[in-house]
Parts: C-alpha cells; sequence; structure tokens
C-alpha cells in the first residue's frame, strides 16, 4: 500500500451547458488540493464561471507521462488531486490512463464523480438500438487508414459511436456510405447541449450528401452514431474479403478478369466485384489531416 492517504478523483465536467456542472462534481472540484487539467486555461475559466478558484496543474497526452510522477508525490503527500478533461468525462477519448494506472498500482484511492458524456448524450437521442454498442473514438485522419478501419467494422451488429473533426466530416461520411452501404442509418449530433445543438438524422448518402451541401453540419464539436450492420446470411460474401481480393488481384489483372476471379473466390456477385475492380482510385489530395 502506497505512503500517505492521497486521493484521485475523476470528474465529469459541462460538454457544453455549465449548467450540467453537478453540485457533487462543484464541491469536489472545490475542495481538491489540486486539479489536473487538460488545457488550464480552458479550465480555469471554466471554475472561475462557477465561483471555484484552485491550483492548476496540466496534464494533456503531450506530457502525461512526465506529469505522473509528481502526481503521485503529491498523492504520497495526502492531496487530493481531480482529474478534469476539457469536456465530459475523462480518460474517454482523452488523456489520464497513464496517472489513473499508476496511481491504482500505487495503492491511492480512486473515486469517480459521474457526469456528461458526449458519448451517452448522443446515443441518448440517436433513436438506434443502445442496448449494445461501441465506440471508436477518432477515425483516423488520413483515408485510405480510414477506410481500412471502417472496412474491419462494416459487420459490426452493435450500434457504433465516432468522435470526428467537423473538416473531416463530410468525407466520413462519404468514406461510411461507401464501407456500410448507403442505406445504413446514422445521426450526427452537432454542439450537444449548446445554444446550436443540432441533430441530422438519415441514411448514410443522404448525411453524405447534406454534409457536402451545408455548412453548418461541419461545425463545433460532432458525435457521430451508426446503426450496427444487420446479420449476415449462412454463406453470404464478406464485403471486406471481397475489397481485399479485388484489391490484390487488379494489381495485376485487367478490371473484368480480377472481377471474375475475386466472385469465384469468395461467392460474391461478380457485379458487386467489378464495381469494385473498377472505383476511382484513391487519390493522394484528402489523405492528410
Amino acid at each position: 500500500m502506497a505512503v500517505g492517504h492521497g486521493r484521485l478523483q475523476v470528474v465529469a465536467t459541462p460538454i457544453g451547458n455549465l449548467a450540467d456542472l453537478s453540485e457533487r462534481a462543484r464541491a469536489t472540484l472545490a475542495a481538491a488540493d489540486v486539479i489536473a487539467a487538460e488545457d488550464t486555461r480552458h479550465t480555469g475559466a471554466r471554475l472561475q464561471a462557477a465561483g471555484i478558484s484552485r491550483p492548476l496543474l496540466s496534464l494533456h497526452e503531450h506530457n502525461e507521462t512526465r506529469r505522473v510522477p509528481e502526481v503521485l508525490a503529491r498523492l504520497a503527500a495526502g492531496e487530493t488531486v481531480a482529474l478534469v478533461s476539457d469536456a465530459g468525462t475523462p480518460l474517454l477519448s482523452d488523456p489520464g490512463f497513464e496517472l489513473l494506472r499508476g496511481a491504482l498500482q500505487a495503492g491511492y484511492e480512486v473515486q469517480v464523480v459521474p457526469g456528461p458524456s458526449a458519448i451517452t448524450a448522443a446515443l441518448a437521442v440517436a433513436g438506434l438500438p443502445t442496448d449494445r454498442f461501441c465506440f471508436e473514438g477518432f477515425l483516423p485522419a488520413r483515408a485510405a487508414e480510414r477506410r481500412g478501419v471502417l472496412a474491419g467494422l462494416a459487420h459490426e451488429a452493435r450500434t457504433l459511436v465516432f468522435f470526428e473533426a467537423p473538416h473531416r466530416i463530410a468525407a466520413t461520411l462519404a468514406d461510411l456510405a461507401t464501407e456500410f452501404g448507403a442505406e445504413r442509418r446514422a445521426v450526427v449530433a452537432r454542439e450537444l447541449t449548446k445554444a446550436h445543438e443540432t441533430t441530422y438524422r438519415g441514411t448514410l448518402a443522404e448525411l453524405a450528401a447534406r454534409a457536402a451541401a451545408e455548412a453548418n453540419l461541419a461545425r463545433g464539436e460532432i458525435t457521430l452514431v451508426v446503426q450496427g450492420a444487420a446479420p449476415r446470411e449462412p454463406g453470404s460474401p464478406d464485403s471486406a474479403e471481397l475489397r481485399r481480393v479485388v484489391d490484390i488481384l487488379a494489381r495485376e489483372l485487367p478490371p473484368g478478369r480480377a472481377a471474375a476471379l475475386a466472385a469465384a473466390l469468395t461467392g460474391a456477385p461478380r457485379a458487386a466485384a467489378y464495381a469494385l475492380a473498377t472505383r476511382k482510385p484513391t487519390g493522394t489530395a484528402d489523405d492528410g489531416a
């Protein structure tokens, strides 16, 4: 057991509307010896708005490894450390895991003060099944890598939740429509709990078209919820496997021949294989962040 009686408290904070700060979270932050924050300026402004003044310590993805010993030393001295992220619940696609693991391994008490999360908020308003879901965080910024990840998720039966940057949402929706199927239903939840909160619902094809035409959809914080795949019929072809086989064959063979062989190998319709073999090659202009 670690020396001292320090305590690490993981505190959820509002994802937008400051009125969502719970009374327990407010009291916990006000009583902490120090608050470890992802962005001290951002958190400082929020604390000031809530009438709270406490010492702040930066802890983000670029400095967490070297900050952990310092925070553990504070815990050893008996201090109470509150961990917050810029918004929502810490550790959910946010820094803090190394610190949490270090505190647990050293034997310090860890408590959670639950509260807002964009993941659960988006699921609550999406109108898609919530009995089983998986959170995939941010998809890769590079287009080729993003499509590869999506191809691997195409048959996931659970509802999927993603975070996405505004400047990539149109491309991501287009990739989702390609990899998951144009008719799969999805929801784009932007600026949740904020003044301009908007929820867009439709098929992936409809949402991709809307994102390309409507600038407002690509503004603010975005959480994307996508319906899970329907159960596959026994013996039905795997679209990810078909794509892989077509990609290999198309490097050496004309499209028609590659499609015919891919269809024979996978059991997929030749038309589906041919559509993949003749699709527009992935360029490099959209492969950046």
